[in-house]
């Protein structure tokens, strides 16, 4: 026998051995023989919908145990909202383990997505996180948002008022504005000193009843500028 026979005779038995387990491998054939019939979800999540998680995974094992790809099913799940970490991993020999975690916001952000505590966006489902803090802002500086909202929110939390929305301007200017509709412009750079004098002032200035502190310019050396609305008029016209 020549040694080009040789060599396609060894070719051919390679390819018949190796053709078949290629086959299984990518689900080909003999999918129903190793099929993959568990699956185990785990990890610490409140706001992740199981039954959505198995939703993402079941395209992926129709066609058995070996032709699986972990790869893709991390993909997929993480995908869905809330989903911050997702680890995959095969267990002979039908059982599909997903074990993951979910992120935990800190604030709305102003294109329907949230802020988690680490800092990063994520997607949610609309309508979520009703009552955290709207930020709006460069998405690169989403950590500054985070610091100059934990730095003001203990400043009014004394007063019951709380910091629903934070914006950061493309030049850098903050803005506030409180739950009861008071809107703060705080200015560039580093306003904390500016904040925490309108602060203190606040109480005496909510002390007359029949007007309300609308709009608060802080963006004076020594001083603020207030602009009032006349609480009497508001009721009458909701009356």
């Amino acid at each position: 026998m020549s040694a080009l026979m040789r060599i396609a005779a060894w070719t051919l038995a390679i390819g018949l051995v190796a053709l078949p387990l290629v086959a299984v491998l990518n689900g080909w054939i003999a999918g129903e023989r190793w099929p993959m019939r568990r699956l185990a979800v785990t990890g610490a999540f409140e706001q992740v919908d199981e039954a959505a998680v198995r939703d993402a995974v079941l395209p992926h094992v129709q066609r058995g145990f070996f032709a699986v790809d972990l790869d893709d099913v991390r993909a997929d799940v993480a995908q869905l909202p809330w989903v911050k970490q997702v680890e995959v991993r095969k267990r002979w020999p039908d059982r599909l383990e997903v074990s993951l975690s979910e992120h935990t916001p800190v604030a709305r952000w102003n294109d329907g997505r949230m802020l988690s505590e680490e800092g990063l966006l994520f997607a949610a489902p609309p309508g979520a996180g009703a009552g955290l803090p709207l930020f709006d802002g460069p998405e690169d500086r989403a950590g500054e948002l985070m610091s100059f909202h934990s730095l003001a929110r203990p400043l009014f939390l004394p007063l019951g008022l709380r910091v629903e929305q934070v914006r950061l301007s493309a030049r850098g200017s903050w803005q506030l504005v409180l739950d009861d509709g008071t809107q703060i412009e705080a200015g560039r750079g580093e306003p904390q000193a500016r904040l925490a004098r309108f602060a203190r002032m606040l109480p005496q200035l909510r002390q007359d009843p029949a007007r309300r502190v609308a709009r608060a310019d802080l963006r004076y050396t020594n001083g603020f500028a207030i602009v009032w609305e006349d609480v009497a008029v508001e009721e009458e016209k909701n009356a």
